[in-house]
């Protein structure tokens, strides 16, 4: 299935709107304990390769809409090669894909022929695998209880180490002060639990990556609470979102947070485009911080 870049952003913008407009938001809680696959992840392909950017905000809306507990999706066709079928009367889930192709053109000045990239995307249907009929086991198992919480909060302590981000902690806020680049966090133990703390870290790690000599993410911020930096804090919150699934952190949405919704609906409703900006970014913010972590041996000898 294609479709136009104008159906692609309206629809899911359209959707994600809905959400907020309950109240909700899509990219929290996504997850479910029940499949093997993992209790927390982003959505995963047929393969087990991850979805990234949009299309995980895309999906964890389907699983949350829908009830699915399998994080697993595939096309049409590859479930049939697999031996499987979608079962009759079931509707897909949108997914988009983002590339170039290279038109060669004749400049009306020199006459010369040039390559130009012209970006395009389309959109085609996934299924759940709870959709599915005739999927080896593995695609259904459900979970056994050999999670490890400290091991799992370990490995978030040791992440958050590893990118060198200046972090302090005193007082009662969590903010990056972006002029002297540092993260100020509060006192750990005055969080509810450990999982909230490593969840406002990454959301601030996030805001971090945005300094001009990391990523340098400018969306035209002026003054507290405009649309850019209404944008900014969707990134973040997004990127917050990335790196719990990333790092198997079980988190519940901030409740300061909620203030925002009414200027993301804002920069939503003006801009048919701007969650797919706001999950790219966020996207780049979560590998710019993998990208920090040591090479470990095995990542090493590949």
């Amino acid at each position: 299935m294609t479709t136009t870049k104008p159906d692609v952003y309206t629809r899911i913008t359209n959707r994600i709107v809905a959400g907020l407009e309950q109240g909700v938001r899509p990219w929290f809680k996504p997850w479910n304990a029940e499949h093997a696959a993992g209790r927390i992840t982003k959505p995963l392909r047929h393969n087990g390769q991850p979805y990234n950017g949009i299309n995980v905000v895309m999906l964890w809306t389907e699983a949350v809409t829908k009830g699915y507990a399998a994080p697993i999706w595939m096309t049409y066709r590859q479930a049939q090669e697999l031996g499987a079928h979608v079962r009759k009367g079931e509707r897909g889930s949108l997914v988009v894909y983002a590339n170039t192709v290279t038109r060669t053109e004749t400049d009306e000045t020199t006459g010369e022929e040039i390559e130009k990239a012209i970006p395009f995307m389309k959109g085609y249907s996934v299924f759940n695998v709870e959709q599915i009929e005739g999927l080896l086991s593995p695609y259904y198992a459900l979970a056994e209880p050999v999670l490890d919480p400290v091991k799992r909060i370990d490995c978030a302590e040791a992440f958050f180490a590893a990118t060198g981000a200046d972090t302090r902690h005193g007082g009662d806020r969590a903010y990056y002060a972006v002029t002297h680049d540092y993260v100020q966090m509060p006192p750990f133990e005055t969080f509810r639990d450990a999982e909230s703390y490593y969840a406002t870290l990454a959301h601030e790690c996030s805001h971090w990556t945005r300094h001009p000599k990391r990523l340098d993410r400018d969306f035209g911020r002026k003054r507290w609470g405009d649309e850019g930096y209404a944008m900014e804090e969707l990134v973040a919150e997004l990127g917050s979102a990335f790196l719990s699934a990333d790092l198997g952190l079980a988190i519940e949405p901030r409740a300061d947070h909620a203030a925002y919704i009414g200027s993301w609906l804002k920069v939503l409703d003006n801009d048919k485009r701007a969650i797919f900006t706001a999950a790219a970014h966020a996207q780049r913010a979560a590998d710019f911080l993998h990208g920090l972590q040591p090479v470990t041996q095995q990542e090493a000898a590949e």
